[in-house]
């Protein structure tokens, strides 16, 4: 029996041995040096400090551009080339044209169209009678346009001096009322005159409650029988009747206003044809209860006087004549006369105190 003996192969081992040696040499040649990272580093940052030169040129060229055009900028707007020419104004009716387009052109001359102001512009239109908003916008080259909105009139004040004036429900005073202007109803008095916040505010307060009476008169059919309202206090409103009855004034109080006027006016049209009827002065409803009529004691008094020597003369022809048949009883003559006298002036003295009649 043979033994087989298989031999060690020793390249086989040394063979591995050679690989591993090799790769661990290989290894070993791909390691980097210890001065390679800095030098790789340096030349990076060149390359970045390269790229950043384009973007400072841009930064660089924009910048020249910017003040270039900043540069013609001026230049243009210096230019008589936007020296203004036309002012245009739309929507106008009560504002005054040349007042408008002499405040736009002294603003704007200084500057030119192009630099105008547009928002100071506006706000000092503003400020012009009957103006409430006004647009402004530029027509180049060289003209500026005006949209103007009105303010509406809402109440004719009549003043301390006896002068007119518009008012719009912000108590704006915007102008005096012309000849051709439209008369309203009736006109608004007791306006405070005063200048200052508190005055517009108290005004203001007075057109919204004369807007009130007006559509509540109206509306009522009674607005036509007022020439004017005394609003100087609110709690106390007064109305002063017109035509025929301009004489008398309706005091109203603050409340149920339309419904005391129209009572008031039923009390005045039941006294007309009476003998006091004529010397009528006010009619009271400030309570709310019942009306209180007062008369114009001189001329009523006067009235009565003339009415009682007419009758006393009648009277004295009358006795002169039985005094020339008889002569008789002169004392009782006498005393009648006296006893007719204090009648007559008791008379006059009752007529001339105011009076309450409840209205029907």
């Amino acid at each position: 029996m043979r033994e087989q003996v298989i031999p060690q192969k020793v390249g086989n081992r040394s063979g591995l041995n050679g690989k591993r040696r090799s790769s661990t040499a290989s290894a070993m040649g791909q390691r980097p040096t210890r001065r390679a990272p800095e030098s790789r580093s340096l030349g990076m940052r060149l390359r970045a400090l390269i790229g950043y030169i384009p973007v400072l040129l841009k930064v660089m060229i924009a910048i020249a551009l910017g003040v270039g055009v900043f540069a013609a900028y001026q230049a243009a707007s210096a230019a008589s080339f936007f020296k203004l020419s036309t002012v245009e104004v739309q929507g106008e009716s009560r504002a005054s044209l040349h007042d408008v387009q002499g405040l736009v052109r002294r603003e704007v001359t200084k500057s030119g169209v192009w630099q105008a102001d547009l928002t100071e512009l506006s706000s000092k239109l503003e400020r012009l009678p009957w103006v409430k908003r006004a647009v402004v916008s530029r027509v180049l080259p060289d003209g500026m346009r005006v949209r103007i909105v009105e303010r509406e009139p809402r109440a004719v004040v009549r003043t301390a001096a006896g002068r007119f004036f518009w008012v719009d429900e912000d108590a704006v005073m915007l102008g005096e009322m012309l000849p051709a202007d439209q008369l309203p109803p009736f006109f608004l008095r007791g306006w405070n005159e005063d200048e200052g916040e508190a005055a517009r505010k108290e005004n203001s307060e007075r057109v919204q409650k004369f807007m009130e009476l007006r559509r509540d008169w109206e509306a009522l059919g009674l607005s036509e029988r007022v020439s004017e309202v005394n609003l100087i206090d609110l709690r106390d409103v007064r109305a002063q009747l017109a035509e025929d009855d301009s004489q008398i004034e309706v005091r109203l109080g603050s409340q149920d206003l339309g419904k005391r006027l129209r009572q008031a006016l039923e009390v005045l049209d039941g006294q007309r044809n009476t003998p006091r009827g004529s010397a009528i002065s006010y009619i009271d409803l400030n309570q709310g209860k019942g009306a209180i009529v007062g008369f114009v004691s001189g001329a009523h008094a006067s009235t009565n006087i003339d009415r009682n020597a007419a009758a006393n003369l009648e009277r004295r022809k009358a006795e002169s004549s039985r005094e020339q048949k008889s002569a008789t009883k002169p004392a009782a003559r006498e005393k009648k006369k006296e006893t007719e006298s204090k009648a007559n002036k008791k008379e006059t003295d009752a007529d001339a105190r105011p009076r309450r009649v409840r209205a029907t």
